[in-house]
């Protein structure tokens, strides 16, 4: 038995069968036409998704369903997008109209919850019972497994942990409210820090190009002028680890997790930020309860690109 994942993101959506040990395979890409409706859009993504499974020459029976996981405020009771900011999405039954299109049973969520499931189901968060999954990338989604279930919320819109409070009355963030995690922990965050002080410090490592574009500057670069002894990216690496790490703080203390797992654009340093968060949550002793509050693991995602299609799948099994 086999479940297609579909991972949808801002400018495409990726998919493929999954197994039930994590092979992935008769994968499809999907790009989305901004220039056409959410309706069109998803009548397309059915017309692939069934000349995918024609491809395949897999027998409907044999396939156990259809998972989604979604950016946005997403109701995994109905299956329907409520609102995706990114993809200007709204109240789309998507989950239903995709099990009409398809004649398969079809779980749509949060796309960082399903994530979450993933890292239980087929990744390094497999055997724990209470896990919180955070990817970093234009903003900060979040997901949670507690006591051995998927935590969703009411209507499935819960774990949006990107905005809890970091900073009273601090930096705006695009959700309307001032000083959330995302504001100051987003790789757009991140960036914005580095160009200050690129422009504090113009003889700095940091400076890859004789000018500072955002848009394509990599944060690696950031990590490898730090390990060279760059003053000013050992300054910015140290503010945004206190930053993440007194976020990280505040999770612990909300759910006690016995790990957490970091994915998105700046989990691809492993380590190099592992290593430095967890020596921050040593010295803070992991939250409430001072010497006697239990250690919580800190890893990064090894999925690169099929976390989504995993994490997905997952909801399907």
């Amino acid at each position: 038995m086999v479940a297609l994942g579909l991972d949808i993101g801002g400018s495409s959506i990726k998919g493929g069968f999954v197994e039930r040990n994590g092979l992935i395979h008769d994968r499809l890409v999907f790009p989305i036409d901004p220039s056409k409706n959410q309706e069109a859009i998803v009548e397309e993504l059915i017309s692939v998704v069934n000349l995918t499974i024609k491809r395949s020459l897999l027998p409907l029976e044999q396939i156990q369903g259809i998972g989604v996981g979604c950016p946005g405020s997403i109701n995994s009771a109905t299956g329907h997008c409520d609102y995706s900011n990114n993809l200007k999405w709204e109240n789309l039954p998507l989950g239903p109209l995709l099990a009409q299109g398809t004649g398969l049973r079809v779980k749509v969520a949060n796309d960082a919850n399903a994530a979450a499931l993933g890292e239980v189901t087929f990744g390094v968060g497999k055997g724990y019972e209470n896990l919180v999954f955070l990817t970093i990338g234009t903003g900060i989604g979040s997901g949670l497994f507690l006591n051995g279930r998927l935590y969703e919320g009411n209507e499935g819109k819960g774990a949006e942990l990107g905005h809890t409070l970091l900073v009273m009355n601090g930096k705006h963030c695009t959700c309307g409210r001032k000083g959330c995690l995302e504001a100051y922990c987003s790789i757009g965050a991140l960036k914005g820090m580095i160009k200050d002080a690129i422009e504090k410090n113009p003889s700095s490592l940091l400076r890859q190009a004789d000018s500072f574009d955002a848009a394509s500057y990599d944060p690696r670069w950031l990590f490898l002028a730090a390990k060279k002894g760059d003053k000013a990216a050992k300054k910015v690496l140290n503010e945004y680890v206190a930053n993440l790490g007194e976020g990280l703080l505040n999770i612990i203390n909300a759910f006690r997790p016995e790990i957490i797992v970091i994915g998105g654009g700046v989990s691809a340093q492993k380590e190099a930020l592992t290593a430095p968060l967890i020596a921050y949550l040593e010295k803070n002793h992991y939250g409430f309860g001072g010497l006697h509050a239990p250690k919580v693991k800190i890893v990064t995602s090894e999925f690169g690109n099929d976390a989504g299609i995993l994490g997905a799948a997952s909801l399907v099994f």
